[in-house]
């Protein structure tokens, strides 16, 4: 059960509540959400206390979820959350195609700031590039770290776009956010718990990738770590899961696009390019995400994908990218459309 209060109410007479919730055998936990204070009450005997609860004007609600992810539950918010991101909003259809773009990873000065040239001229809306690389072998290219995500920020700074990089660990959650617009925890990290109590402590927007074997309610339950320390400006990110296949590097779940959209307010975008692996797959499968209702998409270019430091097959070129934007705007125009039809018809 959630118990939310209006904005401004008093602590004393939320601590009233709490020790009326604790009489009552409950166990209760403290938290903050979309600005309002909000007591989350597990166990106990509370049927003797809930007129009390429900006459209390402090009170706005009382919401009883039926999932353990109650926060990130459209029992709790029924609208659709947009994030605003610098100057972007995810979430928000009506405002045209949200695309992130951006390389794989910060390689040099000259290397980003084409690449923020590039996406930009094509109309993205946020600009990615990593700094701190996660990788498979320890041998391969890690990122340039501190010095990446000042370049990072200054790219996106000379082409106007706010810009989204990955953090790995807890520690570096105050540095990185210096930097970003918006953090990006990545699919291995997305039960780092520790990481994720600290991104929701950051004040920042946050990308939450889906891990590559979790499953519907253990995304969701990631998610509902970072609101639960009072951050609710959080985008979900479907970027492939592991399966037997081993024509594509991953295989890119559509299934969850509108499972999520039908149980959660959060905004939910989808990532090609990890999710194929394969740059001649992100034109259909771009369209196809669209299509099932994600309300943005991620994808990686580079100046020169040939000779990227990392994730080259994944990554697409200039022309390809422009070639993409336009089918996409196209296709989004056309979705928008229909869906405004079928709302006014």
């Amino acid at each position: 059960m959630l118990v939310e209060f209006a904005k401004n109410t008093p602590q004393p007479k939320i601590d009233e509540i709490v020790h009326l919730l604790d009489n009552a055998g409950c166990r209760v936990r403290s938290m903050h959400c979309y600005g309002h204070p909000v007591l989350r009450a597990v166990s106990g005997h509370i049927n003797g206390q809930m007129r009390e609860l429900q006459a209390n004007s402090y009170i706005e609600r009382i919401v009883d979820a039926s999932t353990p992810w109650e926060l990130v539950s459209r029992a709790y918010h029924q609208d659709d959350t947009v994030v605003q991101v610098g100057s972007a909003r995810v979430g928000d259809r009506s405002e045209g195609l949200m695309m992130i773009a951006g390389p794989c990873s910060v390689e040099s000065e000259e290397q980003i700031l084409k690449a923020a040239h590039i996406v930009k001229a094509h109309g993205a809306s946020i600009l990615r590039g990593g700094a701190f690389k996660p990788r498979t072998s320890p041998y391969s290219f890690q990122g340039l770290e501190e010095k990446g995500l000042a370049l990072l920020r200054k790219a996106g700074d000379t082409v106007g776009l706010p810009v989204v990089t990955e953090v790995l660990d807890a520690g570096d959650v105050d540095m990185v956010a210096s930097y970003a617009d918006m953090l990006q925890v990545g699919s291995r990290n997305m039960q780092n718990f520790k990481l994720l109590k600290a991104v929701g402590r950051s004040g920042k927007p946050v990308m939450l990738k889906r891990g590559m074997s979790a499953q519907l309610s253990e995304f969701l339950l990631s998610a509902e770590y970072i609101l639960s320390e009072g951050n609710s400006d959080v985008v979900l990110c479907e970027r492939g899961v592991r399966t037997f296949a081993d024509y594509t590097r991953n295989m890119l779940d559509l299934n969850i696009v509108p499972l999520i959209r039908d149980t959660s307010h959060l905004p939910i975008i989808v990532d090609p390019s990890h999710g194929s692996g394969d740059r001649k797959l992100i034109e259909p499968l771009c369209m196809a995400a669209l299509s099932v209702g994600a309300q943005g998409l991620m994808v990686e270019v580079h100046p020169d994908p040939d000779h990227s430091w990392s994730d080259s097959e994944q990554t697409i070129t200039e022309a390809a990218f422009g070639e993409l934007m336009g089918k996409l705007q196209h296709l989004d125009g056309w979705l928008n459309a229909e869906s405004y039809t079928e709302t006014n018809s």
